[in-house]
């Protein structure tokens, strides 16, 4: 039993579709310049915005549940057309989608997620981003998140999951 609680952890902790490929350095220069353009779009969308964060959680505005809603849209379409035409990396390797099972702390941690996003209007992806355009006070939202991190795969292994 032990052995398999290991696996269904180990699963869930590694890159299933990790490449084999070794490239050189340059060569992920095209993640860097990506990064850059996503950020600027965050920017030029205000999805970093702290007010327009705040009008998602008081319901102020449609805004951001617009954003939300259509990369939730376009995350489902992709995923649909990856399993139903077995597409491959730009490499020619698998695809690997792995099977999650819902439980009760996929809840607890959405909200404690969300609570830190409405308390701080900071979301762990548009960090840089914030920081980048000189709103300072979101580094420490940024250690506040990498702390979290590591107290819980500190207790990771005490918690029930």
């Amino acid at each position: 039993m032990i052995k398999e609680t290991e696996d269904i952890r180990h699963q869930d902790t590694i890159c299933v579709n990790e490449s084999e490929l070794k490239h050189n350095w340059y060569q992920n220069l095209k993640y860097l310049i990506v990064g850059i353009i996503f950020g600027i779009v965050f920017v030029k969308a205000e999805v970093i915005s702290w007010f327009r964060i705040q009008e998602m959680f008081r319901l102020q505005s449609f805004h951001m549940y617009g954003v939300i809603g259509t990369a939730i849209l376009t995350g489902m379409i992709s995923v649909w057309l990856i399993k139903k035409f077995n597409i491959k990396t730009i490499h020619g390797e698998p695809i690997k989608i792995a099977p999650k099972k819902f439980n009760k702390g996929q809840i607890y941690g959405g909200l404690i997620f969300g609570f830190g996003w409405a308390i701080t209007g900071a979301c762990p992806g548009p960090l840089f981003a914030q920081i980048g355009t000189g709103a300072l006070a979101v580094i420490v939202t940024l250690a506040s998140a990498i702390l979290g991190t590591w107290v819980y795969g500190y207790f990771r292994e005490k918690l029930p999951h």
